[in-house]
């Protein structure tokens, strides 16, 4: 990681730690908007997190991939709710419009504006407060300028979900990948979410005492932890690949490897946190519930899995 990068990840770092608590997440997905509005303007304004991959031209920081994805990891850690994600997207799909839309490039990059792009129409991130949506569908890319929006019943409660469907719309041009930078970014938010959550239940395995002794000394969960780290930065360097060089087959494979690494973190966390793991005061479960929500979202483990089978025959 550059200077510049290890910079940029610990102003993040601080502003989490000083602005997303745990009891700051539960207040913000509980809120109107699903996030807290003020920490968005922080990232925004000091961090630049939502103008990172918006060329200067267009009112950006002219960052790369590489950028956006520290910010991700670090709000990815502590599964903070903010609409960078979809965002983000959104600006990559306009940006790669015939004809670049500058006025929408500005406020999004400002965080004036919330973006969205559409994938599955009845899963749409950032769908009940975008001011801007995008679909990618059959190669192409097209801005929907009216929509309607029905909330969705979602799993995790720290990404809310819309279902959206177009009223009017216009045409943008051709589609280049925007579902494989999707699903790096979302690699990269899992990969933070994973290294969280074995952190915590690794903290938890120190404290908690069985047979008068901590249950972290015992070998045989020791071995346990010890696999779960091989997995989390096994996954990570996939990730990591996939964000140095992104393409099709890269993101497919960043998808698979970071999905079965949180999940079997989240999973084990659960066993190992006890009955205090499935609490609503317990961060646990809120991880569970990001990793098999985040699994499912832009399509499961099996189906990045057939996007590389050509690879291998």
């Amino acid at each position: 990681m550059t200077d510049e990068r290890e910079l940029l990840r610990e102003t993040v770092a601080a502003l989490v730690n000083k602005h997303a608590s745990p009891e700051a997440v539960r207040a913000a997905m509980e809120s109107e908007r699903g996030y807290d509005e003020s920490l968005w303007r922080l990232l925004c304004e000091q961090v630049g997190a939502a103008a990172l991959l918006v060329p200067e031209e267009y009112g950006g920081a002219g960052g790369s991939l590489a950028d956006a994805a520290v910010v991700l990891e670090e709000l990815g850690k502590r599964l903070v709710p903010t609409p960078l994600l979809g965002t983000t997207l959104a600006e990559v799909a306009l940006l790669a419009a015939d004809e670049p839309d500058t006025e929408t490039l500005e406020q999004l990059a400002e965080g004036a504006a919330i973006g969205a792009v559409v994938f599955d129409p009845d899963y749409v991130v950032n769908g009940d407060i975008a001011d801007i949506v995008v679909s990618a569908a059959d190669g192409k890319l097209t801005r929907w300028t009216e929509f309607s929006v029905e909330p969705v019943a979602a799993m995790d409660p720290t990404r809310r979900l819309s279902r959206i469907e177009p009223q009017s719309s216009t045409p943008l041009g051709a589609d280049p990948g925007i579902a494989d930078t999707a699903a790096i970014l979302l690699a990269v938010e899992q990969i933070g979410a994973a290294a969280r959550c074995l952190d915590l239940t690794v903290d938890y395995t120190k404290e908690r005492v069985q047979f008068g002794r901590p249950i972290g000394s015992f070998q045989a969960l020791k071995h346990r932890m010890a696999d779960l780290y091989v997995a989390v930065q096994s996954a990570r360097a996939v990730v990591d690949d996939a964000v140095a060089e992104p393409s099709a087959t890269t993101a497919a494979l960043a998808r698979v490897a970071a999905s079965e690494a949180f999940t079997a973190v989240a999973a084990e966390g659960i066993q190992l946190h006890g009955g205090i793991a499935i609490t609503w005061e317990h961060d646990m479960q809120l991880y569970f519930k990001r990793a098999h929500g985040s699994s499912q979202l832009l399509g499961p483990p099996r189906e990045h899995l057939r996007r590389l089978e050509s690879q291998v025959l």
